[in-house]
Formats: structure tokens, C-alpha cells, sequence
């Protein structure tokens, strides 16, 4: 799996964990919706600035983001 991939997989898992929306994890991060959406699925390319607004909105390190689920193979 791409590190891109990865990514979008684990911010929708934490957002899911949540209970929020896309809409309003974008809200929270100050970014559009589409560009959320982008992320998740794997088709946009999230700045480093990005990955931090968006790991402050969710209430993780920014690490955790990027880290493999070792639940899953």
C-alpha cells in the first residue's frame, strides 16, 4: 500500500472513530471538504502543513497518521 493510501485509510479510521463528518473534520482543519475527500481516498497529496491541521482536528500525532494498522496485513 502507498504512503498516500495509507494515509487517507488512517485519517477516515480516526474520523470514523469520532463519529464526525468529512465536512466537519474539514471544518476543524480549516480546509474544503473535497479536498478531505481527496485525501481519503488516496488521490490528493496532503501538504506537511496539512497532515498537521488535519491530526490536530482528529486529536493524534501526526505520526499516527502515517503508521501501518498492525491489526491488518
Amino acid at each position: 500500500m502507498s504512503l498516500v493510501a495509507l494515509l487517507g485509510r488512517n485519517i477516515r479510521r480516526h474520523r470514523n472513530a469520532l463519529g464526525i463528518s468529512q465536512e466537519e473534520l474539514a471544518f476543524r482543519a480549516d480546509m474544503k471538504r473535497s479536498y478531505v475527500s481527496g485525501i481519503e481516498l488516496g488521490s490528493r497529496k496532503p501538504s506537511v502543513e496539512a497532515l498537521e491541521r488535519l491530526a490536530i482536528a482528529l486529536g493524534v500525532d501526526p505520526r499516527i497518521l502515517l503508521e501501518p494498522d498492525r491489526h491488518t496485513n
